[in-house]
């Protein structure tokens, strides 16, 4: 009985922490660099320098790292995306920083996180007048407490001025999770996954995500929006997994 009673204060005190905005959090608990554990910053300005980079060689559609400029996944099977653009790659630092803001609550992590995707976009331009993130399923979004992509869209809309559409997408089918699914199960659960509810008639879309495993998410929801009538989507997202 009594553990049962802890485990429900648990919970509801790990709800109220989802809840409460950044600044709040950063009261309760002051933000330490992920990297060198510096007071400050979620990153300070030393380790942005070391996150690693995604580098040529790499696929110029999925930014699939050490590929040709199409790799063969491409080749085989292409996807409804135009492109896939990441500055890093999934690994170390970055990793850890996507970690902490998609799972452990850390949403002060989503403006620093934000603004390296806005420095990256200022050397990497691709087209867009519209961001929209990848959704969650209502479901995972009431157990979260929030989207951690649609807090990265809405910090980019701010750094970029341009307009951010969560209406776009929404997510109808509550996939299971895909950490350790294969290419072709992770295309096959996202079939029918997401549908356009918003405005997409000749806009040019920026699709946001944290991270890119595959690229089956993103072409899935890109299809939909080509349906819908996009003129293009360009995906974004942190880091990309190797």
């Amino acid at each position: 009985m009594i553990a049962d009673i802890f485990d429900r204060g648990a919970v509801a005190a790990r709800r109220i922490v989802r809840q409460l905005p950044g600044t709040a959090l950063d009261l309760l608990f002051p933000l330490n660099c992920l990297g060198c554990q510096r007071e400050g910053k979620v990153l300070c300005a030393s380790c942005v320098d070391s996150l690693p980079k995604l580098t040529p060689p790499f696929c110029r559609v999925c930014a699939q790292p050490n590929a040709p400029a199409t790799c063969h996944w491409c080749l085989e099977s292409p996807p409804a995306f135009d492109g896939i653009r990441a500055p890093y790659e999934m690994e170390g630092t970055v990793k850890e920083a996507i970690h902490n803001l998609k799972y452990r609550g850390l949403k002060a992590a989503a403006p620093e996180l934000a603004e390296l995707l806005a420095s990256y976009l200022e050397e990497h331009p691709i087209p867009g007048d519209v961001l929209t993130p990848v959704p969650l399923h209502p479901h995972r979004l009431r157990s979260r407490g929030y989207n951690q992509s649609a807090l990265l869209a809405k910090e980019l809309s701010k750094k970029l001025g341009l307009d951010m559409d969560q209406s776009l997408l929404i997510r109808a089918k509550n996939n299971p999770p895909q950490v350790s699914a294969s290419r072709e199960k992770r295309r096959e659960n996202v079939q029918g996954s997401f549908r356009c509810d918003g405005p997409a008639d000749g806009r040019s879309v920026i699709l946001v995500d944290d991270v890119a495993t595959t690229g089956s998410t993103l072409s899935a929801c890109a299809a939909v929006l080509k349906a819908a009538g996009a003129s293009s989507v360009w995906c974004l997202v942190l880091a990309r997994e190797s």
